[in-house]
């Protein structure tokens, strides 16, 4: 089954025009080259409610099972993906960000100050991913596999087979 997806690029200065956006096509492609089909991208800058409204767009209107952020999971003070994203979450799943930290760990040790999130609204999976390309491929990378069967159990009617990898 193809899966719809989303692709949400939060960049203040993508959103200006004064950066161009690598990490969101990246992520696009990425996804195409799993099945899904990517329905909607997006470019919002740093604003709470921009996100937030994106995100439940994704979520809630366009039928995706699958909505990846990139972009504004740092230490900057503007950096707010993670708490917009925690706001229309209905359910966390931790392991995501769990395992995509640990995996940037084994590369650099800087890693560990990523701040991605990770959580169920309806049937949407959202994962927030860093904002540089590189960063956002080798996250992505981590969990790409399993989030395609989270999306299954998410999706199926009544309990998913969980025995299959």
């Amino acid at each position: 089954m193809a899966y719809k997806a989303a692709v949400i690029t939060v960049s203040d200065k993508g959103a200006r025009g004064e950066r161009v956006d690598t990490s969101g096509p990246a992520v696009r492609e990425m996804l195409l080259a799993e099945g899904y089909d990517v329905v909607y991208t997006a470019l919002v800058p740093d604003e709470r409610e921009q996100i937030k409204e994106e995100l439940i767009r994704c979520a809630d209107d366009t039928g995706c099972a699958l909505v990846i952020t990139t972009g504004g999971t740092g230490f900057s003070p503007r950096d707010i993906t993670p708490e917009a994203t925690l706001e229309v979450l209905e359910r966390l799943t931790p392991g995501i960000p769990e395992a995509m930290r640990a995996e940037s760990m084994k590369i650099t040790p800087h890693g560990c100050l990523s701040r991605e999130t990770a959580g169920i609204r309806g049937r949407t999976l959202i994962v927030n991913l860093p904002g540089s390309e590189k960063a956002a491929r080798e996250n992505l990378a981590a969990v790409l596999r399993p989030l395609r069967h989270g999306i299954d159990m998410l999706w199926s009617e009544g309990s998913a087979d969980c025995g299959k990898s």
